[in-house]
């Protein structure tokens, strides 16, 4: 999911899109402790969108401070 459609999101959906990701995260590391046949790349993707998710939730409650 891009920048551009989280931003157009309540912070209620963020948060739970962000505890969505976490989970497969979680999942994700699960899978290759036991063994699992996991892609190396999808630990950077989930990665990188979390850290996209918090951006846009900190830019939404910069801009509601300043209200």
């Amino acid at each position: 999911m891009s920048a551009k459609e989280l931003r157009g999101k309540e912070p209620k959906d963020l948060q739970a899109e962000l505890l969505s990701l976490r989970r497969e995260q979680f999942n994700l590391r699960f899978q290759a402790a036991s063994g699992q046949a996991v892609k190396p790349s999808s630990f950077g993707k989930v990665k990188k969108s979390i850290a996209r998710l918090k951006t846009v939730q900190n830019e939404q409650a910069r801009a509601g401070a300043k209200k």
